[in-house]
């Protein structure tokens, strides 16, 4: 597995754990629901080719557990991390599941510092819901998700309660709230997908030489 693809100049992140990678679970419905909110609102689409995409550690075997939660391979990760995120200052990093939320407030210094069983599904809930009411252009905003909707586990936004049975409406609220705060700071972000127009001119050239062949 790569342990990074993407720009890491690009302003939107995401950092993830590597036993749980990317997929149908975790990022990629709630990105569906991000764009079909701002295609329709803004008729635009986010140019996802060059969002950052890091998995926290290395090596699965470095990803904490509830005898060693942090590790010493952990901590130089961190220190890894919090000298790429001040050279290159993301606006939105998103992580997905516990471990990545922790890893990211130990690399910002947010206090205090938690343990394996802090972080439940409810309390990422609580947390994503003050990040996006706390959202600010002009720092780096953490954005706590799940890295999987489970079954009997319960994630709450605005009041709203999502469990495994409802994951549906999860990735539709979560996706949304997150596309409000994009598109709220459009003219702020460099993350929409470039539109080639073609000169009418040439337009026009290609249709009179397409009539006489």
């Amino acid at each position: 597995m790569k342990r990074e693809s993407g720009e890491r100049s690009y302003p939107i992140w995401i950092l993830f754990n590597p036993k749980h990678p990317i997929s149908h679970e975790n990022w990629t419905p709630i990105l569906s629901e991000i764009q079909d909110k701002v295609y329709r609102k803004i008729n635009t689409r986010i140019e996802t080719a060059n969002i950052y995409f890091r998995n926290v550690v290395n090596d699965c075997r470095f990803v904490p557990n509830t005898l060693n939660w942090w590790a010493p391979e952990v901590t130089k990760e961190i220190e890894l991390f919090k000298e790429i995120a001040l050279v290159y200052r993301p606006t939105i990093i998103i992580s997905l599941g516990a471990f990545a939320f922790e890893f990211l407030r130990r690399v910002y210094e947010i206090k205090p510092e938690k343990g394996p069983k802090a972080w439940s599904t409810t309390n990422l809930g609580i947390e994503f819901e003050r990040s996006i009411e706390g959202f600010d252009i002009n720092k780096t905003n953490i954005i706590p998700l799940l890295h999987r909707v489970e079954a009997g586990a319960n994630f709450i936004v605005n009041d709203h309660l999502f469990n495994g049975k409802d994951s549906e409406n999860y990735y539709r609220h979560v996706g949304a709230n997150l596309a409000d705060k994009i598109i709220e700071n459009k003219d702020r972000l460099d993350i929409w997908i470039k539109q080639t127009s073609v000169p009418i001119n040439s337009f026009s050239a290609t249709l009179k030489a397409s009539h006489y062949t």
